[in-house]
């Protein structure tokens, strides 16, 4: 086109020099109009090349990787050939192409809905989305190139707060996986009726209320002083057993030595033996003097202290029942 524009306006300077030459040596009226033949040609020369470069560089298009075009047609309408990427032809000004982006792109959206237990709920949805590329002429036709602002916003508002109206707020956690999918199978079906799919629904963001937190939070502590109450009732438990169990050893404990004793008096010297050692153990260890009696002490082993200890305790029992 260029070149054809360049080889145009030398042909008429050509011209133009070879006319003002030839007007100089003839005659006045020849020469004159000679000039003015010479000049249309000249412009009939460039509005040639001029058209002619018009629809060579408005004939051809481009289509990028990860686009598609469709055509609109000023007689016919939309054609219903979908152009894929490289270069295109088109009959310049009674064809425009328009260009699509086919490649995913994200949309997200935030909303506040009530669940199923009346609880108010902020959810926050991201979706992959991309046009269905062998429907491009009908979504132009019916929505346009911002076919995304115009319809995704109100169908994930409408399944996002239809899906999480069948849930309780605490099922909302525990079944999340299960929520994230309703949603997308519910955005899914609704996307493809306007030749939209779908690649990916996720849930990025859940929050409740904060009334709702604060009793979420005060019901985790009652269930905490509950639990240690209860295990404040088993130690209690536990202790009473363990004094019972006592109770009953030292009783038992009381029963056998009195049995041993009725049966062999020697037991209670045993004891005595016993008794006196750790006493002298302890006498040796201490620092302090002592100047108590052997006797009182249970140190004296030898001798007739177990007899003087006997009577005393004959005596004891008979002033007892003479009273």
């Amino acid at each position: 086109m260029a070149n054809q524009f360049r080889d145009a306006m030398k042909r008429m300077a050509q011209q133009v020099q070879s006319t003002a030459a030839s007007s100089g040596g003839g005659s006045g009226g020849g020469g004159a109009g000679r000039a003015a033949a010479a000049l249309a040609s000249s412009v009939t020369a460039l509005a040639a090349a001029g058209a002619l470069g018009y629809g060579a560089y408005n004939s051809i298009y481009t289509v990028q990787g990860g686009h598609r075009a469709v055509v609109f047609n000023r007689i016919l309408g939309m054609k219903e050939t979908v152009y894929g990427e490289g270069l295109n032809f088109n009959v310049p000004w009674f064809e425009r192409p328009v260009i699509f982006d086919i490649r995913t792109r994200p949309v997200n959206l935030q909303t506040l809905t009530g669940s199923k237990d009346l609880q108010m709920v902020t959810i926050a949805i991201r979706v992959l989305h991309k046009p269905n590329p062998n429907q491009l002429v009908w979504i132009y036709r019916y929505l346009g190139q911002n076919y995304d602002e115009r319809v995704l916003p109100s169908i994930m508002n409408e399944c996002a707060k239809a899906v999480v109206a069948r849930y309780n707020a605490s099922e909302l956690l525990t079944k999340r996986e299960m929520v994230s999918r309703e949603i997308s199978n519910e955005l899914k079906l609704r996307a493809g009726n306007f030749n939209i799919l779908l690649e990916d629904v996720a849930i990025t963001h859940l929050a409740f209320s904060p009334e709702y937190a604060r009793a979420v939070e005060a019901k985790q502590v009652a269930q905490q002083d509950a639990e240690r109450a209860k295990y404040i009732v088993i130690g209690a438990q536990q202790e009473k057993k363990t004094i019972i169990t006592k109770a009953r050893g030292e009783a038992e404990s009381a029963s056998l030595i009195g049995s041993a004793v009725k049966r062999n008096p020697g037991f209670m010297k045993l004891r005595r033996i016993d008794a006196a050692r750790d006493i002298a153990d302890i006498v040796a260890t201490s620092g302090n003097k002592v100047y108590l009696n052997a006797d009182s002490l249970l140190l004296n082993l030898l001798g007739d202290a177990d007899d003087k200890f006997e009577r005393g305790v004959d005596i004891k029992k008979k002033g007892y029942f003479s009273k």
